[in-house]
């Protein structure tokens, strides 16, 4: 049975600017009005979960804030002073479940780094605790997504179990009710042989967002079935992590990673979905912004076809809802 999607990344700022040709310009002038809106296209497709990649930009001239913070100053690339707020605000109005990503206090470009040194982890966890007492209130927020991802070569790198387990324990600290999400990529490339079921166990995350990887043209609808069944199967020997999918939704202007993002063929999303469907417990995908735009909304951002998409899905999604 398709399952429909139920959630998807969101965005104050793209971080690879080719990528972001079409949305990152608009999203930067979004009113906290505007941020509301968006939330509300998301929950019009009947989605109930958000996943916010980042809390503040870390380059190498430049170090901005999203929210009012200690540790960097406010960034004045965005027009809103507290997009998180609006975004968790409008997400409990709409019975939505918000992650709230920890990045990207060391350079984005550099996920190794980020993964392994102490200094960037003692900012994140500081920006943590600050995010938690200024938002923590919110019912909205349902957890944390760690966002410096790996790129699984058949296993897990030790080195990212160990971010993973320290970060989880940090969050436990702030308030062990909130959950924990990762999405590593490399989905091609896993075995699911015993040792990996080993290294589930040792992985302290609630949930394990798979990037299916088709937009990146790593792999194919075609291909990914197999991949996520055997996923599942480790999974379900490890009893631990609970196993999502994290669907592609884009395709690229021109070459892979050094162009625009713009919305995929609503027949290749149908493939994707089926493909993942039957092995995962929840569908997310990336992304919902600057991919789809509901029509008529004060928070338009992306490229025009972004509004064929989003009528495309809703069609989609009234065919996904009507089976039985």
């Amino acid at each position: 049975m398709l399952k429909k999607i139920n959630g998807t990344w969101l965005e104050i700022h793209h971080y690879g600017l080719p990528e972001g040709k079409y949305f990152n310009p608009m999203v930067h002038e979004f009113t906290p009005a505007q941020w509301k809106a968006k939330v509300k296209e998301i929950a019009s497709l009947k989605m109930k979960y958000i996943v916010l990649i980042g809390i503040a930009l870390t380059e190498p001239d430049k170090e901005e804030s999203f929210f009012p913070s200690s540790i960097y100053k406010r960034s004045k690339m965005i027009r809103a002073k507290e997009p998180i707020k609006a975004i968790l605000e409008e997400a409990e109005k709409q019975n939505m479940k918000v992650f709230i990503g920890t990045g990207c206090y060391g350079y984005w470009m550099k996920p190794w780094e980020n993964m392994t040194s102490d200094k960037i982890h003692q900012k994140t966890f500081k920006a943590m605790e600050e995010i938690y007492n200024l938002y923590g209130r919110y019912k909205s927020f349902y957890g944390w997504y760690f966002p410096d991802e790996t790129g699984i070569t058949k296993y897990f790198e030790p080195e990212y179990i160990e971010y993973v387990n320290k970060f989880s324990r940090e969050s436990r600290k702030i308030n062990p009710e909130l959950k924990t999400l990762i999405a590593p990529y490399g989905t091609n490339k896993v075995v699911c042989d015993d040792y990996y079921v080993e290294q589930l166990k040792q992985l302290d995350v609630d949930f394990v967002a798979y990037q299916d990887e088709v937009g990146v043209k790593k792999s194919t609808p075609e291909e990914t079935k197999q991949f996520y069944e055997n996923l599942k199967k480790a999974h379900d020997k490890a009893n631990r992590s609970k196993l999502w999918a994290d669907v592609e939704t884009f395709d690229f202007e021109g070459d892979v990673y050094k162009s625009a993002l713009l919305p995929a063929p609503i027949k290749r999303l149908e493939k994707q979905l089926e493909s993942v469907s039957e092995s995962v417990d929840e569908i997310l995908v990336f992304e919902y912004q600057g991919m789809m735009s509901k029509p008529g909304s004060i928070a338009f951002c992306g490229h025009p076809d972004s509004i064929k998409y989003y009528r495309d899905y809703k069609k989609l999604l009234r065919k996904i809802e009507k089976q039985k």
